[in-house]
């Protein structure tokens, strides 16, 4: 199957009411999915989460007016309350707050240095590992400034959360969690600073966005231009900054978390993510100089299944109601500014070819 292709442009409102209209279906279908989830996995009544997701309203009108109106016009386009899309928008700080206790495992990214690849390229890409009901799109959107941005995003979902833009700069993330996070403390959403990094046009512009405070929720953002990429812990206490010569590699555990100084609950699945970390930097290795072809094996490695590097859900898993895959497969060239996805597991799902 193939991901739903939308183009956007305009306004963010413009934008949002564009995506709303041709994404309402799925729209509706992740509100149902997310609010089930909300209660069930994070034990949070609706009218809690709606509650949170109004507060966040308030603060991202606030911190990005932009932002506050693509949530809007997705609601108007859609036909769904302001609120709701709000609290889906919000979704990652509702979810990984709750999760604090025991969170979902998910997501391994990767960025491949110019020298060490085939074509001298930087090449970046990753599993998105979540919900697996969750449904997604491929948006090509054309900004006011020119700018232009291809990127996954989760239907009703404002902006882009995995991509590049016409200014070569790539982004890939990975949910992480670390005492202190705090969704009360109405942070600068995960959302908001994918939004934000995806319409810089160059690294230290995106840097500065993505690691800007109020930080009250962790996350893990790989960006990447030109001959250089960066790895950004955030914490709310702490930015962790990774670089290498050849490669970066990051899942979802804080890499050294003792050294740093940040606190790490004691979740059962971080040897989880350890094992896809190592996999995917043993897989990135085997080859010195890899190709589009050999990482899309990387992508595609089955060791330690259904936990894998290509992740699919467990029988545990399906017996609870509580499934999670790999969604998406992204893979990335920043010279010419390619993008390949898969629509579920890679392993299963062929990677289709875009081009900004």
């Amino acid at each position: 199957m193939s991901l739903p292709y939308v183009r956007l442009s305009g306004s963010p409102y413009d934008q949002g009411f564009t995506q709303g209209q041709a994404l309402a279906e799925a729209i509706a279908h992740n509100l149902e999915v997310y609010f089930r989830r909300f209660e069930v996995e994070g034990k949070l009544l609706p009218a809690e989460a709606r509650r949170r997701g109004e507060l966040y309203l308030g603060a991202i009108r606030r911190q990005s007016p932009a932002y506050a109106q693509g949530i809007a016009g997705i609601a108007a386009g859609s036909g769904q309350s302001l609120v709701d899309i709000a609290t889906l928008n919000v979704r990652y700080e509702i979810l990984y707050h709750q999760f604090g206790r025991e969170a979902p495992d998910g997501c391994t990214a990767f960025a491949l240095l110019p020298a060490h690849s085939a074509d001298g390229a930087l090449w970046m890409g990753q599993n998105w590992d979540w919900i697996e009901d969750a449904k997604g799109a491929l948006q090509h959107i054309s900004e006011p400034d020119g700018t232009r941005v291809l990127a996954f995003t989760e239907a009703g979902i404002f902006g882009g959360k995995i991509g590049l833009n016409s200014h070569g700069l790539g982004l890939c993330i990975n949910g992480l969690v670390a005492v202190g996070d705090d969704w009360e403390g109405l942070g600068k959403p995960f959302h908001l600073r994918t939004y934000e990094a995806l319409r810089s046009a160059t690294l230290e512009e995106a840097e500065a966005k993505v690691t800007a405070p109020p930080r009250t929720a962790s996350g893990n953002f790989l960006l990447g231009q030109g001959e250089a990429a960066i790895d950004l812990e955030l914490s709310p206490a702490k930015v962790v900054r990774w670089q290498d010569e050849r490669q970066l590699v990051h899942a979802n555990h804080f890499l050294d978390p003792q050294t740093h100084g940040i606190e790490v609950p004691p979740i059962e699945w971080l040897d989880r993510s350890g094992h896809r970390h190592r996999r995917l930097e043993e897989r990135l290795r085997q080859v010195e100089k890899p190709g589009l072809a050999d990482l899309q094996e990387a992508l595609r490695d089955r060791d330690g299944a259904p936990y894998a590097v290509c992740r699919t859900a467990s029988a545990e898993e399906y017996a609870l109601g509580e499934p999670y895959r790999t969604v998406v497969s992204v893979i990335m060239n920043l010279s010419t500014l390619e993008l390949w996805i898969s629509d579920g597991p890679p392993h299963e799902n062929p990677y289709e070819h875009y081009v900004l």
